[in-house]
């Protein structure tokens, strides 16, 4: 029995030991965070056009709308964007209501019909993009949700950016380490945080387009990467 609590005994110094380690271990290491941005003009644009008809009946309504839509994307055909690049994003018909103030007890009564749709356009030819605003807003477009320039191929950003978040991670563990007095050891572990790079708009240097009606600055894009980087102290 003497033995066997002995042996209890040691078992529990050797694992209290080996926490004590690995809590020493990790109490000799420095964490840091890095972050990387690349800075290109854009090559590629999006918008999202829309065409919104009232009419009293909704075959009307839809119909009105269809033909817009139809001279607006024909429009864009013509103009040299392709099919691959124009998507329907939404199509609705809704029923417009009456306000009675006057007799808030009368039930609202359908007055007419709206039906919307937007289409989501990519011009891969910023030089075009003013020109296929007007034409699109001539021929029927009347609601624009909105714009945001991109790059057809933001790998290379991307990778760019990376490389600058790593060099910044190892430069900021470097200083701590010179600053305490400690040598930096090799790499423990290395994250890219916040879910991946994604490209941000940054109005910078603006570059006007040759837009026609509708005058466009397509300014710059910036890729942003993040990373975690944790380093041991060497003895």
């Amino acid at each position: 029995m003497r033995g066997l609590r002995k042996l209890v005994f040691l078992t529990a110094a050797v694992i209290v030991a080996a926490v004590a380690g690995l809590a020493q271990a990790d109490e000799r290491r420095i964490a840091v965070t890095g972050t990387g941005q690349v800075e290109a003009a854009p090559d590629m644009a999006v918008i999202t056009l829309g065409v919104t008809e009232q009419a009293p009946q909704a075959q009307e309504a839809m119909r009105a709308n269809s033909e817009a839509v139809a001279r607006v994307l024909e429009r864009l055909a013509d103009m040299g964007v392709e099919s691959r690049d124009v998507q329907t994003r939404d199509l609705s018909l809704s029923p417009v209501w009456s306000n009675r103030r006057a007799n808030q007890e009368a039930p609202p009564e359908i007055t007419g019909y709206v039906a919307s749709n937007r289409v989501v356009v990519r011009v891969r030819e910023l030089s075009a993009l003013g020109r296929i605003l007007d034409a699109a807003i001539t021929d029927g477009a009347n609601d624009f949700n909105g714009l945001q320039f991109s790059v057809a191929e933001p790998k290379p950003l991307t990778d760019a950016a990376r490389a600058k978040a790593v060099a910044d991670a190892v430069d900021k563990a470097g200083q701590l380490a010179a600053a305490a007095g400690v040598t930096l050891g090799p790499v423990v572990s290395i994250t890219e945080g916040g879910g991946g790079p994604r490209p941000v708009p940054r109005m910078a240097e603006m570059a006007m387009a040759d837009s026609g009606a509708v005058p466009v600055a397509a300014g710059e894009v910036s890729v942003s990467v993040s990373v975690s980087m944790v380093f041991e102290i060497a003895e």
